[in-house]
């Protein structure tokens, strides 16, 4: 399934990102459910997944749209979330990037959680993907390539969830 959510009137806001991560969830939850899953686990982890990357996509996007896609096979839920977004930003991410893939994310996620109490400036940056990879034992993956107006960075998150 593709969805666009485009920029327009309205702009694009967390709520996009929220009435989107339910209808997804709802729909491919139930055609999990028919084969026996637990309708209310897949979806919230379908929820949570989605939200987490549109969410992101939101925040550090530069205009345009962002694309959704999203396939459920064997019970592996597969989604790709595209935006384009600013190169200092890109490079910023990259960073972050490798050092939560270097680090055992349960040690990393909870030296974040830790900074962000005791230090209420301290930025909790990547906690949800941290989340995603440690509590939903989701894999994570990214491309960079310049975008077709060669202005910015096309940043897509590859993530991929089994679902029980």
């Amino acid at each position: 399934m593709r969805l666009v959510i485009s920029d327009g009137p309205l702009g694009v806001s967390w709520q996009h990102a929220s009435e989107t991560c339910e209808f997804l969830g709802d729909a491919f939850a139930l055609h999990h459910a028919k084969s026996g899953a637990d309708y209310n686990e897949a979806r919230h982890a379908i929820v949570y997944l989605v939200n987490e990357l549109l969410e992101n996509a939101i925040k550090f996007r530069v205009p345009g749209a962002i694309r959704v896609d999203c396939s459920l096979a064997s019970g592996n839920f597969e989604l790709t979330v595209s935006n384009d977004t600013a190169e200092d930003v890109a490079l910023r991410f990259q960073s972050l990037i490798e050092e939560i893939t270097s680090r055992d994310p349960g040690e990393l996620l909870i030296e974040r959680i830790e900074a962000n109490a005791a230090d209420e400036t301290s930025s909790a940056s990547g906690l949800g993907l941290l989340t995603l990879m440690n509590d939903y034992g989701a894999r994570l993956g990214w491309d960079f390539r310049t975008s077709t107006s060669g202005a910015a960075v096309t940043l897509s998150t590859h993530a991929a969830l089994t679902l029980n």
